[in-house]
């Protein structure tokens, strides 16, 4: 059941529902505000709390947003600087936590302008009346999953969300070039976009011994499950906790050709029964996860790792093989040990038969600008082969 939020607007109240696809909390406080509205206005009210209903012209919303993050990320800067100044060092893991907090905040600011959304009572499709308002029905439709239950009715969005989701269906129409499988995944939004190639190169040139039935926990887009299909597995059962994932890994494998050797299907962890390989690539950090596009890079107090590792024992046929896929970032950071993995290995009954290491190639690796780039620079990511003792 979605809130219904109120607002005035010359003397006239106003309604709609509240839409977030990322769980984010309704604003407590709105004004209405339109193409008068300077940037240090609105980061004076969204520095309140207050939101903004906009009006005015789409794309001087737009620009209005480019300056609050302009400004935003001016203020960090000095805030930085001033620590400097103070010789105030930091250790990775504190800068990690700087930087997730600044993150959180700079989101929360940028969320405060809000554009009303109607949907139509013909065919339930998403439009903004705005002027220079883009066509938004089919990346509402493919974000929002309560969109098709909003025929007739008007809701709230923030923009920076809007403008997301419109990013991510043009990468959903185009697709992922994924070189291991010389084809393009499709990812659905709020699903981890496989633009890292490093772990999935891991899973496509590791020693395979039997093709005969695979599991990918976590499977996500499917990337994991359609590489081991083209390897040869002749069966591939993939599972998630999110529906949306199921169905995007279901389609992917549809559009690969695939969907005779993977399938997909909602479960928490593994599915019934024992496999010769069980695939997982859990998410790297330690962390809260308060959104679903969160959920797909934090895992909270390392909660599915360990359960992955608890659980694969049981889940193994015998001399079967568990391929853990994780970054050391977690330890480049303080933020987990690998004393504590290996303890984590050994207490779940299991033994490292081997692990095969690469190095990041993506863009964030190479910038020395970034906060976390000393970690960065060393991360190594490993395909861990885990066997039952």
């Amino acid at each position: 059941m979605l809130e219904t939020v109120s607002w005035e607007h010359q003397g006239d109240s106003a309604a709609a529902l509240w839409l977030s696809a990322n769980d984010r909390r309704a604003p407590a406080k709105f004004v209405v505000a339109d193409d008068r509205l300077t940037a240090d206005a609105a980061m004076r009210l969204a520095t309140g709390g207050t939101a903004m209903v906009w009006t005015g012209d789409f794309h001087n919303a737009k620009q209005l947003l480019a300056a609050m993050e302009r400004r935003i990320t001016a203020a960090s800067t000095a805030k930085a600087g001033r620590a400097k100044t103070k010789k105030k060092v930091l250790d990775d893991g504190q800068k990690f936590y700087a930087v997730r907090q600044a993150r959180a905040q700079r989101a929360r600011m940028l969320s405060l302008i809000l554009v009303a959304v109607d949907f139509s009572a013909e065919d339930g499709m998403a439009h903004l009346d705005l002027p220079r308002a883009p066509a938004i029905g089919p990346a509402v439709a493919f974000g929002y999953e309560q969109a098709v239950h909003l025929a007739g009715q008007r809701a709230l969005v923030s923009l920076q969300e809007l403008s997301g989701m419109l990013s991510a269906h043009q990468w959903y129409l185009k697709g992922v070039e994924v070189p291991a499988l010389g084809a393009s995944i499709h990812p659905a939004y709020g699903t981890f976009m496989p633009t890292r190639q490093e772990y999935v190169q891991l899973v496509a040139t590791a020693e395979l011994d039997d093709l005969s039935l695979a599991f990918d926990i976590g499977t996500g887009t499917g990337v994991l499950a359609a590489v081991l299909a083209r390897r040869g597995v002749k069966q591939i059962i993939g599972t998630d906790i999110h529906q949306r994932a199921v169905d995007c890994a279901n389609e992917n494998f549809q559009r690969l050709g695939l969907d005779g050797t993977a399938s997909a299907q909602l479960t928490s962890m593994f599915p019934e029964g024992r496999a010769p390989l069980v695939v997982c690539n859990p998410p790297w950090l330690p962390g809260s996860a308060p959104s679903t596009l969160d959920a797909a890079v934090y895992d909270p107090d390392s909660k599915m790792l360990m359960q992955f590792l608890r659980g694969l024992p049981d889940h193994l046929t015998a001399n079967g093989e568990g391929w853990l896929i994780i970054s050391d970032l977690a330890e480049l950071l303080g933020l987990r040990s690998r004393a504590l993995l290996l303890e984590a290995i050994e207490a779940a009954g299991l033994e490292v038969a081997g692990r095969i290491d690469t190095v990041p190639t993506h863009h964030r690796a190479q910038k020395d600008d970034d906060a976390l780039h000393a970690a960065r620079s060393k991360e190594v990511t490993s395909l861990w082969r885990l066997r039952a003792k």
